[in-house]
């Protein structure tokens, strides 16, 4: 059920041996990503739940799910774009069912993340779901 882009993750995940080079390709991701504008950086798109600041900006397109995002962490960064390439481009109606956690335990995240930084991606794919469900 994963995009190609998170296929495309998964198989760099496999070339990587060993988790630091794994985390440094997370932030790599993340540094590749445009910044959201400033002017989307509003209490409507903060998630909650996250140890440090993160903001999603939610906008299907076409029926697809297309969402944007930033932190001020570069390690959040890099899992907002690992959530982007999972989601983004999916029917909005098939957002809800896209098993997030199953999906991101390929990548073996749990394992190497803080709870802090766990619980943040949980309170992001529950903003992704939550929205996608009310767009559908």
């Amino acid at each position: 059920m994963a995009t190609e882009a998170f296929e495309s993750i998964v198989e760099d995940f496999e070339f990587l041996e060993d988790w630091e080079d794994r985390y440094r390709h997370v932030i790599e991701l993340g540094r590749a990503m445009a910044p959201l504008d400033d002017a989307l950086k509003v209490p409507a798109t903060k998630v909650d739940g996250c140890a440090s600041q993160v903001w999603l900006h939610i906008a299907p397109e076409g029926g697809r799910f297309h969402f944007d995002g930033d932190s001020d962490a570069m390690i959040v960064r890099g899992l907002i774009a690992v959530l982007r390439a999972l989601y983004n481009g999916v029917p909005v109606d098939r957002v809800p069912a896209i098993d997030a956690q199953g999906e991101l335990a390929r990548l073996e995240l749990q394992d190497h993340l803080s709870s802090q930084r766990s619980n943040g991606v949980k309170a992001m794919i529950q903003r992704i779901r939550e929205t996608a469900a009310a767009a559908a």
